[in-house]
């Protein structure tokens, strides 16, 4: 631990300019930003040493070409006269030096991987950026050796800068998903204590195995699933399950790795080797979306590996075409107009400073995206399937009846309160808040509860079996339902839990849970855009009818099984001309949103099912998705106008530049041109408030 007030690199004391950052989860203090950057270097993970060491790069590399283009526009002005030839001479061999470190620091990630894309008989975006950037630098070197007043040095260094600059934004926009995410991803840095022989050790969680007794002092972050052997607790989950309620602990009950452990000690049975929790694997399912290159990225590729054979044919084509009808060395300069065109620095920004962009405005109203893929795709969803409970409802159902057959309406509810602690759905919180309204604050101690996703949750009660959920669920358990409780018919907008044991249903909970207040604006936006929705629940046929017939929505389904809701889906998915978004919040959604183009998660939502979407909205975030549709759109279209921009200039340049009429430093200037209208561009396209229903109530939302 360093000292209060000391830098966490250098431990000198922390002045005016010092500087607070956020790094792998934990805020450090810093004495400038120089110590930040060498630290985020050092000790960061992830995309952190990348972002900061590209930063670095950049920083230098723009000293470097300002002084290079400085000079360069000199010479462009017509500055030099005949006379300063000695002058002159010494310019060029001092961009020559300016040049050489910066090809060195900027271009040597580019010429790496273009070699390891050669050695594995590839060729890619890398490859087109060295062949150009060495051409001019090659070529211009030449020039300064001979004597001659043409050299292009600017062409190099604008090809090198612009395309870092372009990874730089894509890095960075890694790194800030990463930091809004930074306590999921600090599993693999967690530390557990072990209790082995009576004595306490400190561990790191890769070392746990199965079976491993773990002991969790109050306010301590749980680093292994298990299950309560010994102590009561209550423990906040909102890490997993986005919900800021506690929720009760004792003996039998799981726990979670990543949730807080509130007022009392526990003893916990490690249930999965430490490298196998649903926390690590959270951890690395967002570590792998964050790193996958976008679908536009991936094009870029496909593109360059079909492109740059065809450049350097058309280069050597033109050196041999001019060459027989001239002096070589004309011919050579022409060869290389071809190459600099060819390399569209304007295309290295196209898609990440718009994504870029894009992301952060999201960032900004607290919708996190993992991907620009997940955006890219978004902007052409021509469907959107939504989750009933939760996501379209409040997912606070409230009480309406009990009925009881056989026993008393205290044995059902408590038995019910006590199952409803071992699972996350809405519907079992609402029922462990009315146990704790009667008084039930303390359950008996439950074993071997299991929830099962679209259906109930089981468990042992003093030995007992006992089981809470739906119809379909006691049907397929093989238990009877007494004729008292089958004849009570599902009123309109009511949900039916049923409570049993011993073989058998001992009562019935009526529920209701009523619409948000945003959702049928939402609807309705996305009809306006003519997008079409679907409802698919677990639910029985009347809640889910009620809610439909409410909001607008035509089609719909109920009663289905998490395998059920994916199956539906497709089948709908296959109907439409386009990509599929789905909206769920619950244990029962991860499937179905991991099996959609593109999966979005309310911010209640489960730990399952964060880590199966795309998207993160956040708590009340529901009005916010048609603003994020058309920001997926604005940013879809200002990709492929920037890319039209790109490649229509490169189309152009290489035919002037193979008829001899465009000159390096012409298609140099051209080049940056095209860079800046770019990024004019986008930045406009950023700038440009949405227009949509339901933006309105996102605003509201997130001013509040």
């Amino acid at each position: 631990m360093n000292a209060a007030g000391a830098c966490s690199l250098c431990l000198l004391p922390i002045g005016r300019l010092g500087q607070q950052r956020e790094v792998n989860g934990q805020t450090r203090q810093f004495c400038c930003y120089g110590c930040c950057l060498a630290y985020q270097v050092h000790h960061g993970e992830s995309d952190e040493p990348g972002a900061a060491a590209l930063l670095i790069r950049l920083g230098v590399g723009a000293f470097l070409a300002m002084n290079i283009m400085l000079f360069s526009l000199l010479m462009y002005s017509g500055t030099f006269v005949a006379a300063d030839g000695r002058m002159l001479s010494l310019v060029h061999w001092l961009l020559w030096i300016l040049a050489t470190p910066l090809i060195v620091i900027l271009g040597g990630p580019f010429i790496a991987g273009a070699w390891q894309d050669a050695r594995r008989f590839r060729l890619g975006t890398d490859t087109l950026v060295s062949i150009g950037a060495l051409s001019a630098y090659g070529y211009s070197g030449y020039q300064v050796v001979q004597g001659s007043g043409i050299v292009y040095f600017d062409t190099a260094t604008m090809v090198l800068l612009l395309f870092t600059l372009g990874r730089y934004l894509e890095a960075q926009g890694r790194v800030r998903a990463v930091r809004s995410l930074a306590p999921m991803l600090a599993a693999e840095r967690a530390s557990v204590r072990v209790v082995a022989g009576g004595i306490d050790t400190m561990r790191s969680v890769a070392t746990v195995q199965s079976g491993t007794v773990v002991r969790i002092l109050p306010g301590e972050r749980i680093g292994v699933d298990g299950v309560v052997i010994e102590g009561h607790s209550a423990c906040e989950e909102a890490i997993l399950t986005g919900q800021p309620e506690t929720q009760f602990k004792s003996p039998g009950a799981r726990v979670h790795a990543g949730s807080v452990n509130g007022y009392g000690q526990l003893l916990i049975r490690a249930s999965a080797a430490g490298t196998d929790t649903r926390w690590i694997q959270i951890s690395r399912l967002v570590r792998d979306a964050l790193a996958r290159k976008s679908l536009l990225g991936g094009t870029v590729d496909r593109v360059a590996a079909i492109f740059i054979p065809f450049v350097l044919l058309l280069a050597a084509a033109t050196v041999w075409f001019w060459s027989a009808r001239g002096p070589f060395a004309a011919a050579l300069l022409t060869g290389l107009a071809v190459l600099v065109v060819a390399c569209p620095c304007s295309l290295g920004l196209a898609a990440p400073l718009a994504t870029a962009l894009g992301i952060g405005q999201a960032a900004r109203r607290g919708i996190l995206i993992r991907s620009g893929g997940a955006l890219e795709r978004l902007a052409r969803v021509r469907g959107v399937a939504f989750d009933k409970t939760g996501t379209l409802t409040q997912g606070k159902p409230q009480p309406a009846y009990l009925a009881v057959e056989g026993t008393t309406e205290c044995e059902v509810l408590l038995r019910a309160t006590t199952l409803a602690a071992g699972s996350e759905h809405c519907i079992a919180r609402a029922i462990a808040e009315l146990g704790q309204a009667h008084g039930l604050t303390v359950p008996p101690p439950a074993t071997d509860i299991q929830a099962r996703p679209g259906a109930g949750v089981t468990g042992e009660i003093d030995g007992e079996f006992c089981a809470m959920g739906s119809r379909g669920f006691m049907t397929a358990l093989g238990w009877t339902v007494p004729e008292e409780l089958s004849a009570i018919t599902e009123a309109p907008g009511h949900t039916l839990v049923y409570i049993g044991w011993a073989d058998r249903a001992y009562g019935l909970l009526a529920l209701t849970d009523a619409a948000l207040p945003e959702a049928g604006e939402v609807i309705k936006a996305l009809h306006a855009r003519g997008v079409a929705t679907l409802l698919l629940s677990g639910d029985t046929a009347g809640p889910v009818d009620q809610i439909a017939g409410a909001l607008g929505i035509s089609r719909w389904q109920a009663g289905l099984t998490p395998e059920g809701k994916v199956q539906a889906l497709n089948e709908w998915a296959s109907k439409q001309r386009g990509p599929i978004a789905m909206v769920g919040d619950g244990l029962n959604d991860g499937p179905v949103l991991a099996s959609a183009s593109v999966g979005i998660a309310v911010g209640a939502a489960t730990d399952l099912a964060k880590e199966s979407s795309d998207i993160t909205l956040p708590m009340g975030g529901l009005g916010s998705l048609p603003w994020l549709m058309q920001l997926a759109d604005r940013v879809r279209k200002s990709i492929l106008a920037n890319l039209a921009w790109a490649l229509g200039y490169n189309a152009i340049a290489l035919l002037l530049a193979v008829s001899g009429l465009l000159q390096p430093a012409v298609a140099a200037g051209l080049m940056f041109g095209s860079s800046v209208l770019v990024v004019m561009r986008s930045l406009r396209s950023s700038e440009t408030r949405p227009d949509v229903p339901g933006a309105a109530i996102a605003a509201h939302i997130y001013s509040t």
